[in-house]
């Protein structure tokens, strides 16, 4: 195997290309063009794992419609915080592609991105009157004030008709709506953003390149061990900075970083499946993104939606998630990668987060036993009259679950995304799923901040932020949310 030492020194080296290092390195790039940035991706192309459009749900998750971001307290009183903070992160995501598309960096933005208006709809009494005092708290909220309510089957009938088709007049239902929801390819959009990298700044990907290891070097330098996974070759490349945005290869990547920050934490591997439409008549008859409740113990991400989609071109209709196991880490990873992850400093963390989540266990256990049959029944909860030659299973992307130290339970697993880094931020990994891709931008100026403080904060950078994503970092007011929401809308053709 031939080992080269590359004596070029990187200001950031951004391992996977999908969309987290995509965002990063092009935030990077416009706030100073100089920086040396290098991205290496593992596979043949950008774009293939977490962020491909199969493997992702496309919902810009802004809690418009998920249930779980909007929970009820035990006074039974609905928590919305949770709500506003993904809501914004998500407007600043579009706020970032209404600078690149007045820029001139994107020309046709309705490659990626449409309106599809966002539901929330339940069955059932109790959960009636939960969506409706979930409806009375969020109207109150700025954010959040289009938000419509309605237990009317007629009206229902107007916003997602293949749903309320054969339903029997006295079933007890509830519905919310809010108009402005989105369908988001993050795939095309993170092949659009790689293009501009190239095209634009000169900065283009490495395909085919394997991160092995980063080691500490002299002075406050990594080197980063890289293989072609077509020709072998070895070399180590020096960087200042290194971002791990690796999907769910990033927590065996992170295990080898020499950082006291990294110890604790594990990862729980859960891969999934859709049910698609293969029947045109039956895809045209829905417009619309509709979330419903968890089952009773399920997780968050077992959450079920019927969602309309856009990709490749192709108006498409999605019902799902359902969960499967699989110990690989990536859909192109090993079978060994789970049992890679455990290590000393993470085993009270995982046998803690597995002792306290013995409902997941049960709940993948019961998924994994599900037939063709028992999928397409949970699918006729939604559309009464599907017929099984019209739907077919798709293998959706995989994902790991956060598992971290816990001070009580020993181990805690987390539901969403979360930076690992450094004290002096000159190394940064992210772990975690859902609402990844939606908050991108947000995440990723958090690690800018992180990692290149004197660019974020140099007058250039301030007056570039405020065009680029003026909510970020920022006390959001009601004037300022509607301003930049009502532009964005215009400039994304929303």
């Amino acid at each position: 195997m031939e080992t080269a030492k590359v004596n070029k020194d990187y200001d950031l080296i951004c391992v996977g290309g999908g969309i987290m290092s995509a965002n990063l390195a092009l935030i990077a790039k416009i706030l100073k063009p100089e920086l040396n940035v290098l991205i290496l991706e593992k596979l043949d192309k950008v774009a293939q794992e977490s962020s491909a459009a199969w493997n992702n749900a496309g919902t810009g998750h802004s809690a418009l419609c998920e249930l779980n971001y909007t929970p009820e307290n035990k006074d039974g009183d609905i928590d919305i915080s949770k709500a506003i903070a993904i809501c914004n992160q998500f407007e600043i995501s579009k706020q970032f592609w209404s600078y690149l598309v007045n820029n001139g960096h994107i020309k046709a933005p309705q490659s990626f991105i449409h309106n599809v208006p966002h539901h929330s709809w339940v069955t059932g009494k109790a959960n009636a009157e939960y969506l409706e005092k979930r409806y009375k708290t969020m109207k109150e909220h700025f954010m959040f004030e289009s938000i419509e309510f309605t237990k009317d089957q007629e009206i229902m009938k107007q916003w997602f008709p293949l749903i309320m088709q054969n339903r029997n007049n006295d079933e007890v239902m509830a519905a919310s709506r809010i108009e402005r929801g989105t369908e988001v390819n993050f795939g095309v959009l993170t092949k659009k953003l790689f293009s501009i990298l190239e095209t634009d700044y000169g900065t283009p990907v490495q395909c085919n390149e394997e991160v092995l290891d980063i080691d500490p070097d002299e002075g406050v330098e990594w080197s980063v061990k890289v293989k072609n996974t077509e020709t072998g070759k070895v070399q180590h490349l020096d960087a200042e900075h290194v971002f791990i945005g690796a999907g769910g290869g990033s927590l065996l990547l992170l295990e080898k970083v020499e950082i006291e920050e990294k110890d604790g934490y594990g990862g729980f591997p859960v891969s999934g499946q859709w049910l698609a439409c293969k029947n045109q008549e039956v895809i045209n008859q829905h417009h619309a993104k509709v979330y419903s409740k968890a089952g009773l113990g399920d997780p968050p991400m077992s959450t079920p939606h019927l969602d309309t989609r856009y990709i490749d071109g192709k108006r498409e209709l999605l019902f799902g998630p359902f969960a499967g196991f699989s110990p690989k880490f990536l859909k192109e990873g090993s079978k060994l990668d789970l049992f890679k992850s455990v290590n000393l400093k993470n085993i009270p963390s995982m046998l803690g987060g597995f002792w306290h989540n013995l409902s997941l266990t049960k709940y993948l256990i019961k998924q994994l036993a599900m037939s063709f049959d028992d999928r397409m029944d949970d699918l006729r909860e939604f559309v009464k009259n599907a017929k099984n030659e019209d739907w077919e299973v798709v293998v959706a992307g995989q994902r790991v679950q956060i598992i971290k130290r816990d001070e009580y339970e020993g181990g805690k697993l987390e539901f969403g995304t979360e930076v690992v880094s450094s004290k002096d931020g000159r190394i940064t990994c992210l772990l975690g799923a859902s609402p990844g891709a939606s908050t991108a931008v947000k995440i990723m100026l958090d690690v800018m901040n992180k990692a290149f403080p004197e660019v974020i904060n140099s007058n250039k950078g301030k007056k570039l932020l405020q065009q680029m994503a003026p909510t970020w970092n920022t006390q959001v007011d009601e004037t300022t949310f509607k301003t930049q929401l009502n532009q964005s809308k215009k400039t994304l053709g929303l």
